[in-house]
């Protein structure tokens, strides 16, 4: 079974708000010059923010953050993050994989900006009677 696709926006401003909340305040995160010569494609978006959004989306498939029983992923690639109004988004769908013997539900979430998937083995189980209301 498929989950409804969610999609989440990531502005420049949006990282702004982050570091200020989070205390991150890399310089891979808001300056274009220092990521490009560090290597990156250019600013990028917090991988904490990147797991957040997903755990949004984890959270409202769920019905409520307490039926987040656990929650897990890997970060595989950055989510750069263009200097525009746009900016750029992040698409989270997932499939139910199985159910445990105790009823709750493992998820496989797929997340993915830009075309290219920027989290593996993203995985979360949930209480299985909060699913999808």
């Amino acid at each position: 079974m498929d989950l409804p696709t969610k999609k989440y926006p990531v502005t420049r401003a949006d990282l702004v708000r982050y570091a200020g909340a989070s205390g991150d305040f890399n310089p891979i995160h808001w300056n274009e010059r220092f990521a490009t010569k560090v290597g990156l494609p250019g600013v990028i978006a917090h991988g904490m923010l990147t797991m957040a959004l997903v755990g949004r989306a984890v959270t409202e498939w769920a019905g409520a953050p307490d039926a987040v029983l656990d929650f897990s992923v890997r970060f595989s690639r950055p989510v750069p993050v263009p200097d525009d109004e746009s900016g750029t988004e992040i698409e989270v769908s997932a499939q139910v994989k199985n159910t445990t013997e105790e009823g709750h539900t493992v998820l496989a979430i797929t997340a993915v900006c830009g075309g290219e998937k920027v989290l593996s083995q993203a995985r979360a189980t949930v209480r299985t009677s909060r699913l999808g209301k």
